[in-house]
């Protein structure tokens, strides 16, 4: 059985138990916070040198860091990457830009607004330039989903996973989410999608 190690509360590592509630994927998950220093930890470090989360361990011990490349991985094979050469790109695309243009703003707002310990960052210029940000990638998922129901090709794919998971929790860092019908409505065609889960489940043990 994989293992997932992550924070509940983090859009990143939310991905992976998503796609995995979605594709039926059992797993088995250890929550390693960054919060109370878990992921600067000698055991967690010997697994991932980069003390970030979430990390995907296989079976045989193999270990793979990064959320969307986690993504790519347990989505092989699945409905959730398209068939169509072209749609697969689209959606390295969009996935590439919720790292670069989407997290950096939107995650990093939300959690200098949700965690106390990041409070002496969270100064006026610093919330200033993220809303900024923000809106942006917002307003870039707006004019897309007011043309398309889903991200890339016909259906939902990895890259509505990896919007999905900071884009639904962005008010929690002062995003106004009604002034983007398109994207809301995304947002609830997600939430409806078989085997969905919302960002607090995690596997019974």
């Amino acid at each position: 059985m994989i293992t997932i190690y992550g924070m509940p509360d983090s859009g990143n590592c939310y991905k992976p138990r998503l796609l995995c509630a979605l594709t039926g994927q059992t797993f088995q998950h250890v929550t390693v916070s960054m919060i109370d220093g878990g992921t600067r930890r000698p055991a967690y470090l010997a697994k991932n040198a980069n003390g970030k989360v979430p990390l995907l361990e296989l079976g045989d011990g193999r270990l793979l860091p990064e959320s969307n490349a986690i993504l790519w991985f347990l989505g092989e094979a699945t409905a959730f990457v398209p068939a169509d050469a072209f749609a697969r790109a689209e959606m390295l695309s969009w996935m590439f830009f919720e790292q670069y243009s989407h997290e950096p703003a939107i995650a990093v707002r939300r959690s200098l607004m949700i965690h106390p310990h990041r409070a002496e960052a969270a100064t006026p210029e610093r919330l200033a330039e993220t809303l900024v940000g923000g809106e942006a990638a917002l307003r870039v998922m707006e004019a897309r989903l007011a043309a398309q129901d889903w991200l890339a090709g016909s259906g939902p794919s990895l890259a509505d996973i990896a919007l999905y998971a900071y884009t639904h929790v962005a008010e929690e860092g002062g995003f106004e989410l009604t002034t983007f019908p398109a994207v809301s409505a995304w947002l609830a065609r997600v939430a409806a999608l078989p085997g969905y889960q919302p960002m607090t489940w995690l596997p019974e043990t």
